[in-house]
């Protein structure tokens, strides 16, 4: 079982406008909505390859309680605390004649320390039956850096591989506890190492160094670019095929349910790596966030290119 944490859980709505104009009244053209947040957007793409998922973190309000009904109809079990207040709302406009997307994040509700200590409890009960955790996202306000790096060392101490996909202090923190496995983009390599990373030469030590410091797997996301990766049986470069691009939000998370999946399966790191960058790209391919098409996914699958760069 893969136990993934959104302590910021939202509603993911999706805005298609023909031509988004700033300081106007714009008509939207096409809404959809679904449980959104990091964690979630894995939850939702792990049950797809095959897992069983139980999300947990923190919902609330008549918001909270959509996510969690929304969440059984993708086949997603759930465990999480109630907050008093209401979970969020995140809106992603997409502009059709610019092809450009814009988002607009709430903050979420407060959390109380009583609200985390119900949490800890819960989140506790389900390691003994969870393969891998995957902590994601950001936090709500009254946590603060050091969240992720209690969750992780609660997770290592019950010998489960932890990945922690977050960014900022909160990213900067984590890895002090030594997750399995973090996938930061170039901008978040570049502030945990110091690197300027100016090539792919540079980006492979860099991974390297952070891997070599006791991360298992450091994979350093490029985008439309692929990927490189740093992992005990040496450092890789991914290259996807091109596609059309419809929707990139949550292709990261997608990735991240990817890596879930392989190390729930105990795959190879090398298989594990072309399968979460399958997945991902073939997310990219839909509008839905957060979702992928399996057949898509093996189809890019016997695209990926996967060759070992020097140490």
């Amino acid at each position: 079982m893969i136990l993934t944490v959104t302590l910021n859980a939202a509603i993911d709505k999706r805005y298609v406008i023909e031509n988004f104009r700033e300081g106007e009244v714009n008509r939207v053209k096409e809404c959809r909505y679904v449980p959104g947040g990091k964690g979630l957007n894995v939850s939702k793409t792990a049950v797809i390859a095959g897992e069983q998922v139980v999300a947990s973190g923190f919902v609330g309000g008549h918001a909270g309680a959509y996510i969690e009904e929304a969440l059984e109809k993708y086949g997603v079990e759930h465990d999480f605390f109630h907050l008093s207040g209401e979970s969020r709302t995140c809106i992603n406009i997409w502009d059709e004649k610019k092809q450009l997307q814009t988002e607009c994040l709430e903050p979420g509700a407060a959390v109380s320390p009583e609200e985390f200590r119900g949490f800890l409890e819960r989140y506790q009960k389900q390691l003994p039956k969870a393969d891998v955790i995957v902590l994601s996202g950001s936090v709500p306000k009254g946590l603060d850096e050091s969240t992720y790096r209690r969750l992780i060392r609660l997770g290592k101490e019950a010998g489960k591989k932890v990945i922690l996909d977050t960014s900022g202090r909160l990213l900067e923190e984590g890895i002090k506890e030594k997750p399995y496995l973090i996938k930061p983009n170039i901008d978040e390599i570049r502030m945990l190492t110091g690197s300027a990373c100016k090539d792919l030469a540079e980006i492979g030590k860099a991974a390297r160094a952070l891997q070599e410091d006791g991360i298992e797997m450091v994979v350093v996301s490029l985008g439309k670019d692929g990927a490189v990766a740093a992992t005990k049986k040496g450092i890789f470069r991914l290259t996807v095929p091109q596609i059309q691009a419809v929707n990139t939000v949550g292709c990261g998370d997608t990735m991240t349910a990817g890596f879930a999946a392989g190390l729930s399966r105990e795959l190879e790191p090398e298989e594990i790596l072309k399968r979460a960058t399958a997945m991902s790209t073939a997310s990219a391919l839909r509008e839905e966030t957060g979702y992928f098409l399996r057949e898509d996914m093996e189809d890019i699958l016997k695209q990926i290119s996967l060759t070992e760069m020097q140490a």
